[in-house]
């Protein structure tokens, strides 16, 4: 399937391609719908908004909470150690070399994708996949996934009952100083997703009202509709140098 988009005033073919696999969207709405979930629960873990009457027995509202938190950190961890597993078994945009530049051609066009950001270009760079600024914005946001599961499992471990397999992660909160520490980096990590959530957002349908290639689309989908020139990826039918 093709159709014309008009880029720098002139017309070009544009080609469908799959780009999203389904364990790529599958993991990415579940780590979207999972973070919601924690962030809710953990901000009412930390600071008890609902207060209900009576005995806190005949409630268990904090401990209701804490279930619910639990199960979505499972959820959770399991989404992005799927997604960092398939970061070595997907296709070509999928793949590990998206999120850190090991090519000359994606250090190069990371300035004048932060260009682009800046108000600088008025077109980016051409990529079917993650840009470069994206791609190593999203290997340190994975980083930040990681530290909230290794503090997760830190704190929750302190609390376990003592026959509980989770006590095996005890180990990690004297690595990070201590159970209040433990809480902090937590707790700050947390707002830092956020941080990235917004701009991750408003980027989204900044490039897809700017590229017109279905990007917002393409995380339901999995397809985008790309110039032929940014299609760039090993065994492509047109002869294109890698990026």
């Amino acid at each position: 399937m093709r159709r014309i988009w008009k880029k720098h005033v002139q017309e070009v073919d544009l080609d469908n391609v799959y780009v999203w696999q389904w364990p790529v969207r599958i993991t990415h709405w579940m780590t979207a719908l999972s973070l919601w979930i924690l962030s809710l629960t953990g901000l009412y873990m930390g600071y008890p908004f609902l207060i209900a009457s009576g005995q806190a027995s005949e409630h268990f509202l904090m401990g209701t909470a804490k279930l619910i938190h639990f199960y979505a950190a499972i959820a959770f961890t399991l989404s992005v150690l799927s997604r960092i597993l398939w970061m070595f078994m997907g296709n070509w945009y999928s793949r590990w070399h998206r999120f850190i530049p090991v090519d000359r051609r994606r250090w190069w066009a990371m300035g004048k994708t932060l260009r682009y950001y800046l108000f600088g270009l008025r077109m980016p760079p051409g990529f079917v996949g993650h840009n470069p600024l994206a791609g190593l914005t999203y290997f340190f946001v994975f980083i930040a996934f990681l530290v909230q599961i290794a503090t997760g499992l830190g704190m929750y471990a302190a609390s376990a009952h003592v026959d509980s397999p989770f006590r095996a992660f005890g180990f990690l909160v004297p690595v990070v100083g201590g159970l209040a520490t433990a809480h902090w980096i937590h707790h700050i990590t947390m707002w830092l997703l956020w941080m990235f959530i917004v701009h991750h957002v408003y980027s989204a349908i900044l490039m897809s009202q700017v590229e017109a290639t279905g990007t917002v689309e393409s995380i339901f989908s999995g397809h985008k509709f790309v110039p032929r020139e940014d299609i760039v990826q090993p065994g492509y039918r047109l002869a294109h140098p890698e990026a």
